[in-house]
């Protein structure tokens, strides 16, 4: 959520109730784009958006939702998969809901029963329905798109496996839903992927993406007036050279038989101009081509040209000579030979459309494991099919979705680009969370169907919540409930704490600087269960929605932080004491804050204040770095010198785009993150590696260049060599007061004496960051 939107969530906040501000203004936006975007896919799908919030303000007016609550829609319990919008508003309709999908029409056909979701429940708990379900089970050849789906296989594995009194209270439970929600499975082709099988894209998408690629108009454009226009102008003008002398046109007169092979010409003209619409210049009444044929058919019917046209010809045919020279000769063929080559060049929509027939081949639904397979040139036998050249090698921009696609494992992804961030990484991780997870029950089709749960379950959009309410967990999803007391207890320890930390070092080197999103911190949180450690990870909270008060496991990680980083630079500067005792962590983090502000008010209330409240938390804790460290083993293979190196960049490099930005106040924020977790590396550095990041971070190297680099993921981690370019010389003294305080606090000082300040991204005035970077210090607003 932005700056704005976060204030307009929070405008009419009164109490514990969440107003209508924000959900309006998200309607506005989307009956705008509607009504005005050029593009008739993004207006489709804006009317679709607008269509949920009005859903939304509707259900909000009627009091058929609660905002803020966990069981925000009357009548469904907390375990209902809902709709829910951007912000965690509800529009009050079940995702399991609507009507009737395909897929059960089709089972109701089958099964001989009225098309019903009641009739298909109750079938289903035949010995028929029973049969059919079993046999989906061990097939593993069904898709759960919202965790629901797979409640009907879970009573058919209770009931076979001798489960009886489970199955039948699972079934009182669902019943009084079985009208309204679909708890039957969609068929698949074939099973699901493997738990290898990592991948941001499906063979579907790719598939899809590249038959909606249409032609590039400049591109055939281009190619047109190359491969038809220039030839049919050189036919022009050796027709027009028949007539001259020294290339004087009509220095002859022309005979019958030259304005014959004129009007051939000229209703080639028209063919060609009817046949080949996208380039127009050839009807530009100055451009040589149209002087050239409007002079022949005033010559072809027999009217003698004007002074005007005349000269227009003669000038034409001159200069087309003098810069190309006379067709056929050497200098001329050679340019037109070259020409012809470039327009034969196979057109990207005509390559798309190859690439997405190769792919038809794949399971719609899996990952990409040979990307070089279905992005290889054309072979004899597709370009005697398609026309393509034999041997034309398919272009960066037509691999790129099937790359995308790629199934490989995730630390793969990361190193070739295909995960660029963290948010996508957390796009992944329930993949690969859910195998784990999965790995407690007791055989395979149970492990493929838990596994295809916790996936679907993961795609469930989090609820706005107030008063510390916790999001649902997997495990209060009945047909889940049902099956824990058959999980083996040897799942819990090695295997999870192993991709705990594997997951953790990932995400921690390979986007240093980057805050964890909440949805990989509660995958990780899952990891942390299983393995039995019990450490605690925190998530990012809304500021718009903050009540003031933070849940045990906050305390509980600041602690752990304590014994991690006790006596380091980021105690000193942060100005922790970590060996006092606490006992209101909520009561800290707020006389913290107030102190960071200048004393602020314990009455006073804005998004700003609260969010200052949110950081020191994050501050205290180190949002889960100290964590993954003490408690998970993170550490990263090339050691917290490089690494901390890289997140100093990341600063420099977000800092570098406030300038004439005008909303920096997210950036700022970025940048006071990324900062937060460089100063957390360096305090894990050994005394020699902090002298030498000290050292870099003083010295004024760095040219005075845009500051944008080349990203932070390839610095080059070494002795700072290189690192100036990264540093421009203006965003360094942006930055001056954060590192003299950075300075002070590793010297065993203040860090807000002598012009250092500490680098915090929530400001209730105007931020320094934002002053002019001169270098000084200028007094707090």
């Amino acid at each position: 959520m932005n700056e704005n939107a976060e204030q307009q969530h929070t405008e009419n906040r009164t109490g514990d109730t969440i107003g209508t501000a924000y959900p309006l203004g998200q309607l506005a936006k989307a009956l705008s784009t509607a009504r005005t975007h050029p593009d008739l896919e993004v207006r489709a799908r804006a009317e679709r958006k607008g269509e949920r919030w009005r859903a939304v303000l509707s259900a909000m007016a009627d009091r058929r939702t609660t905002v803020g609550s966990r069981t925000p829609v009357a009548g469904l319990p907390a375990w209902v998969t809902l709709e829910v919008v951007h912000g965690g508003f509800a529009t009050g309709r079940a995702a399991a809901g609507g009507p009737l999908q395909p897929y059960e029409r089709d089972a109701a056909r089958l099964a001989g029963v009225p098309e019903d979701r009641r009739a298909l429940f109750d079938h289903s708990l035949t010995e028929d329905g029973l049969r059919r379900l079993c046999a989906l089970l061990d097939s593993g050849a069904y898709e759960v798109t919202v965790p629901e789906e797979a409640a009907l296989l879970t009573v058919a594995w209770l009931a076979r496996a001798g489960e009886t009194d489970a199955a039948v209270d699972l079934v009182g439970e669902l019943g009084p839903f079985a009208h309204r929600l679909r708890f039957l499975p969609r068929p698949a082709d074939r099973p699901a992927a493997g738990p290898d099988s990592v991948h941001r894209t499906t063979a579907g998408q790719a598939r899809d993406t590249l038959r909606r690629r249409l032609p590039n108009t400049a591109v055939e454009t281009q190619r047109e007036a190359l491969a038809v226009w220039q030839p049919f102008g050189d036919a022009l003008l050796a027709h027009w050279l028949e007539t001259a002398e020294d290339t004087t046109v009509l220095a002859r007169t022309p005979d019958d038989a030259w304005r014959e092979r004129g009007a051939r010409l000229l209703r080639r003209y028209h063919a060609l101009a009817a046949q080949h619409t996208y380039c127009t210049k050839h009807r530009a009444p100055r451009q040589n081509l149209a002087v050239l044929r409007t002079a022949l058919e005033e010559t072809v019917a027999g009217r003698p040209l004007d002074a005007r046209l005349l000269g227009l010809l003669r000038l034409a045919v001159t200069g087309m000579v003098r810069k190309r020279g006379l067709p056929g000769s050497p200098r001329h063929t050679a340019l037109r030979r070259a020409q012809a080559a470039q327009a034969a060049l196979p057109a990207h929509h005509r390559l798309a459309g190859l690439v997405a027939e190769r792919l038809a081949a794949l399971p719609a639904g899996l990952g990409v494991a040979d990307v070089a397979r279905f992005t290889a040139p054309v072979t004899e036998a597709e370009a005697a099919r398609t026309g393509l050249p034999a041997g034309a090698a398919v272009p960066p921009q037509v691999r790129r979705p099937v790359e995308t696609a790629l199934s490989a494992p995730v630390a793969t992804l990361v190193e070739r680009g295909v995960v660029p961030s963290a948010e996508v990484l957390a796009q992944l991780t329930p993949q690969l969370v859910g195998t784990v997870w999965a790995q407690g029950w007791p055989d395979a089709s149970l492990r493929t169907l838990t596994a295809a749960v916790h996936r679907a379950f993961r795609a469930r959009r989090s609820l706005l919540l107030v008063n510390l309410a916790s999001q649902v967990r997997v495990e209060e999803l009945p047909w889940v409930r049902a099956l824990v007391p058959l999980r083996r207890p040897g799942n819990r320890g090695e295997g999870p704490a192993v991709v705990l930390r594997e997951l953790g070092e990932l995400a921690v080197t390979a986007f240093p600087g980057t805050l964890l999103p909440n949805p990989l911190v509660s995958e990780l949180g899952t990891l942390a269960r299983l393995s039995g450690l019990g450490v605690p990870m925190v998530e990012e909270l809304a500021a718009g929605i903050f009540m003031g008060a933070f849940s045990p496991k906050f305390a509980h990680a600041a602690r752990i932080a304590g014994e991690l980083l006790g006596g380091t630079p980021y105690e000193r500067y942060y100005g922790i004491d970590y060996a006092a005792p606490a006992p209101d962590f909520a009561a800290l983090c707020d006389e913290r804050a107030r102190a960071a502000s200048g004393g602020r008010s314990r009455s006073s209330w804005s998004v700003a204040a609260q969010g200052m409240v949110i950081e020191q938390a994050q501050i205290l804790t180190t949002h889960n770095l100290a964590t993954l460290v003490a408690r998970a083993g993170v550490h990263p293979a090339d050691g917290w010198e490089a690494l901390a190196r890289r997140a100093f960049l990341r600063v420099w490099q977000l800092t570098a785009r406030l300038e004439g930005n005008p909303r920096p106040l997210t950036t700022v924020k970025d940048a006071a993150y990324a900062w937060r977790q460089a100063v957390f590396f360096l305090s894990l550095c050994a005394p020699a590696e902090q002298d030498r990041l000290l050292a870099w971070l003083s010295s004024d190297d760095g040219d005075d260049g845009d500051g944008h680099g080349d990203g932070d993921r390839n610095d080059d981690g070494g002795d700072g060599a290189g690192a100036g370019a990264r540093r421009p010389a203006r965003v360094t003294a942006r930055l001056r007061p954060a590192v003299r305080g950075l300075l002070a606090a590793a010297a065993g000082g203040e860090a807000e004496a002598g012009g250092g300040r500490r680098f915090l991204g929530w400001s209730v005035g105007r931020h320094w960051l934002l002053d002019d970077a001169t270098g000084s210090c200028p007094p707090r607003g």
